[in-house]
This record gives C-alpha cells, structure tokens and sequence, in this order.
C-alpha cells in the first residue's frame, strides 16, 4: 500500500517544497491553500505559523495534533480563558513548542480574536478584507510577503495582536487560500483556482 501511495506521488508535479519531506505531499494535495473561512481553523493556522517562526514547518506539523489537545483544539473563546497555571502546563508540555513568549502571544491573540468577532462578526470577515488582488501578485513562488499582508500585519497589531509580522501572515494567506500560491506547474494550482472562484467569501 506505501509503494502505491508513493507511485502515485511520483506522477503528480507538485510545488518543489512538497516532496521535500514524507509528510509534505499529503497536506500539499489535501490542505494547503485550500480557501477557508472558518473562524477556529483561521485561529488554528495563525496560532501554528506563530509557533513556526524560527523552526521549520515539518516540525509544527509532526506536533499539531499533540498542539490540537494542548490548546482546546484552538477554540479562542477557551484559549482565552488559560491563565498562569495553564502556562505553566503547557510550558511542560514536551509534545508541542515549549515557547513562553508565543504561548502568552496565543493566549493574548485569543482575547484579541474575541473582540474582533464582537466588532466584526467574525475573524474570515476582517481576514478575507485583505484578500490580494491576484493580477497584482507576482509569480507564485517567488515571494515571502506582500502588500496585503504587511496592511494585515499593521491592522492587526494597532488591534493588540502578537507575533503577525509580514512574512507570518503572507504564510498564513497561502495556507489559509487568501492568495494561490502553487507553482504554475502544480496539479493543485487549477484545482484551487476553481475553489476561490465558487467561495462565498465572507
């Protein structure tokens, strides 16, 4: 079954980082980029790129699930709620990233998530604001920040928001379906053309 499995990945051509480890190609063809506006899976993506910065995504993936438990499966509204001694258990969690200063920056992003809903009616309606114009976009592939991304960094920190650079939030769009960002080559990238073009965007 695993030599199939990875026959079948040999005859598909994918974004270049996709194949550059065992679990890459399954979220590459299943997840990544694909347009979303679900309010706790926006939250989820935000608070794991938040925990990536310095560290590789192959690392946080490995962890999610063991993320997924820690942080109430990233539902803000409990997340909110974590005080110190709820730190202090994560912080002895060796099952996820054991940051202090992005655990208190998820905890402090949740707070900020729920007056953002209050004043906004939901995260995907103030996320989906900064969409990119696509004819705008250069080549997929070939940045790590754009326009769109560094306005969103700057509305989000005047808001209380931590650990939302650019080059965070560029990643967070990708991810998340704000931009198509696979390679003009990828087999994904019509595939998620046709998913942006049917969304109802919030």
């Amino acid at each position: 079954m695993k030599q199939e499995h990875n026959a079948l990945i040999d005859q598909k051509t994918r974004c270049a980082w996709a194949d550059s480890a065992p679990d890459f190609p399954r979220y590459h063809d299943e997840e990544w980029g694909f347009p979303v506006t679900d309010d706790r899976r926006l939250f989820e993506k935000l608070c794991l790129e938040t925990f990536q910065s310095g560290l590789s995504w192959r690392t946080i993936l490995n962890k999610r699930e063991s993320f997924r438990e820690a942080f109430q499966h990233f539902d803000f509204h409990k997340v909110a709620t974590f005080d110190e001694q709820k730190v202090a258990e994560l912080l002895a969690n060796k099952d996820i990233v054991r940051n202090k200063r992005k655990i208190l920056a998820v905890i402090n992003n949740a707070k900020c998530a729920q007056e953002m809903v209050k004043s906004e009616g939901s995260l995907a309606a103030f996320f989906w604001r900064y969409e990119p114009d696509e004819d705008s976009l250069p080549p997929p592939e070939t940045q790590t920040t754009c326009r769109e991304s560094i306005a969103l960094s700057k509305a989000l920190k005047k808001l209380g928001w931590t650990f939302v650079g650019p080059t965070t939030l560029y990643a967070f769009m990708q991810s998340m379906g704000l931009v198509n960002d696979h390679a003009e080559h990828c087999f994904m990238r019509s595939k998620i053309d046709q998913m942006r073009k049917k969304l109802q965007r919030p």
